[in-house]
């Protein structure tokens, strides 16, 4: 089932040259419920490349989402992603799990 998704922000940064991953504004995953070094999953909206990573917790309130290493090839700043997390669950608990999701502002990737 889906846990949490942060819906449509903008990639601020790209570096090819850092150790994989995918840096986030602490605020939003704070809000989202996302926690570092958790695996995601992002959609990009601008050229339709779906992929996963792991997360980098970034500086709060800073509205950062960097895609480092092989993820910077994926998507380019500017581009609206999609970040997702997923859980495992019975059927019995998917009946009543609501998932988090937040809107944060995509031209500043701050929470409304």
């Amino acid at each position: 089932m889906m846990m949490s998704k942060i819906h449509r922000v903008t990639v601020t940064e790209a570096n090819l040259n850092y150790i994989g991953s995918i840096t986030i504004d602490s605020a939003l995953l704070e809000a989202s419920g996302i926690i570092a070094g958790q695996r995601v999953w992002i959609v990009n909206n601008n050229n339709g490349e779906r992929f996963d990573t792991y997360v980098i917790a970034g500086e709060y309130g800073s509205g950062v989402i960097c895609l480092n290493g092989a993820a910077a090839r994926k998507a380019q700043p500017g581009d609206v992603v999609i970040i997702m997390t997923y859980a495992q669950m019975t059927p019995e608990e998917a009946k009543t799990f609501r998932p988090t999701v937040i809107f944060p502002e995509t031209a500043t990737n701050k929470l409304k």
